[in-house]
């Protein structure tokens, strides 16, 4: 055969190889193809406990607003701002001069109101003397006695109008009240400030603990009642843990307690507010901050943990989970989901423990299904990002070879992945060797 005929025979041969192929893979048997492989996570039954989440403010648990109690005029200011004071400590002083001069006029008053009661108590002596030589009438003596009486109380008054020009004098200088972070001076040198006024000169809150009021329906608080109250029956009280998760995300370190609930409830809102105490030590919480309180309320029994991965809902919004039977068959489970727990949901029905659900290769299978199923270890979804996905398994024939076999095990694969050759196309490389590339490129030419 000349060249010219073993060109053109290459040329006829090669478009029918071509449009044989995709035939022959169309030809091969459904029930021969391996299961779809997919990803499971085994469950268990545990006992989870059940939390609410409920918004909230930090309040100071005392507060007290310094005011002046006496007239005058600010002279000095006596702490630093934001600083934590003692009960008894100087905050400010008020001019104190009106104030002692009122002490000095008391004074004299009561020295004034005693000589008068001495003098007094002498004459009712010397007219009872007299009274008892028959000398002095007994209305004289009468008055003698009435006169010594009312003297005696007029020091009484003087030595009390004393005191209060004392106690003035001492509130010249106002003292704390509390013991507590003070905030800022609302007042400085030199104003003026009355008694009593409106804007207090400065607030002392305490600290440590802090209250926490939060805010939660009634109809979840008869619930959750009811719920501690069954759980409880026989074994005693036991406390709920109270955490909270300030605004940056992060838990607070220390846990709370329930220390009171409003028995009242919100007409517009139907809201009940319950009260929590934390301990501050290290002054994180601040009154006014919004943090997010996580309330135990109850405890779950012999529950699931599902990831959320692997839970979906149905056409009516239920949720259901796809799980692999000791067959390796895939069902479809209805559950009942009672929250979320981080990255999973808790399930009280539709699961059981050992279960094996199936969170990736939801999308290639079906209910009735069997599938070759891998269980998921801990660190799997980072890999698996960082991976890439799945390769197929000639590609990792291919990359599990040694450089210098690599050639050779990716020809290996791909000649694996081809159909068998037409008999009539077996010596298509041997009558031709070499002149394959440039055959199919022809081939569309012509």
């Amino acid at each position: 055969m000349s060249a010219l005929a073993r060109r053109m025979a290459i040329f006829l041969i090669l478009p029918l190889s071509a449009g044989l192929i995709p035939v022959a893979a169309m030809a091969q048997d459904p029930s021969q193809m391996p299961p779809p492989a997919v990803t499971v996570v085994t469950v268990h039954a545990r006992d989870v406990p059940l939390t609410t989440t409920l918004p909230g403010r930090v309040t100071a648990s005392a507060e007290a607003e310094v005011r002046p109690q006496v007239n005058g005029i600010v002279t000095e200011r006596l702490f630093d701002e934001g600083s934590h004071v003692k009960v008894g400590d100087p905050l400010f002083r008020i001019d104190a001069t009106t104030y002692q001069a009122a002490v000095a006029q008391a004074e004299a008053a009561v020295a004034q109101a005693r000589a008068q009661a001495e003098n007094a108590r002498r004459e009712a002596e010397r007219v009872g003397a007299l009274r008892d030589r028959r000398v002095a009438s007994e209305s004289t003596t009468d008055n003698a006695i009435a006169a010594r009486d009312a003297a005696e109380a007029a020091v009484k008054v003087a030595e009390a109008q004393l005191l209060t020009a004392k106690i003035e004098l001492e509130r010249t200088t106002i003292r704390a009240e509390l013991d507590g972070e003070i905030g800022l001076a609302q007042t400085s040198q030199g104003a003026l400030v009355t008694a009593s006024q409106q804007t207090p000169l400065a607030v002392i809150r305490k600290l440590d603990p802090v209250h926490v009021d939060v805010t939660q329906s009634a109809a979840e608080v008869i619930r959750f009642r009811r719920t501690v109250a069954a759980q409880n029956e026989g074994a005693g009280h036991a406390e709920q843990k109270v955490t909270l998760r300030l605004a940056d995300g992060t838990e607070f370190d220390q846990e709370g307690t329930l220390t009171a609930a409003e028995p009242y409830v919100n007409e517009t809102t139907g809201v009940v507010t319950l009260r929590l105490a934390f301990a501050n030590p290290d002054r994180i919480l601040l009154p006014g901050m919004y943090v997010q309180a996580v309330v135990q309320q109850a405890t779950a029994r012999n529950v699931v943990l599902a990831p959320q991965e692997g839970v979906t809902r149905d056409r009516r919004g239920q949720p259901i989970a796809l799980v692999v039977n000791a067959e390796n068959v895939v069902e479809q489970r209805q559950l009942t989901v009672l929250q979320d727990m981080g990255n999973q949901w808790i399930v009280s029905e539709g699961l059981a423990d050992g279960d094996r659900i199936v969170v990736e290769g939801l999308q290639k299978i079906g209910a009735g299904m069997t599938v070759a199923p891998e269980e998921r270890k801990a660190p799997a979804p980072e890999d698996a990002q960082a991976a890439g996905g799945e390769q197929p398994a000639a590609g990792a024939e291919a990359e599990a070879a040694p450089d210098g076999d690599r050639g050779a095990a990716e020809a290996k694969a791909r000649t694996e992945a081809e159909p068998p050759a037409e008999a009539g196309e077996a010596e298509t490389p041997e009558t031709a060797p070499g002149q394959t590339a440039p055959a199919e490129t022809a081939a569309p030419a012509n």
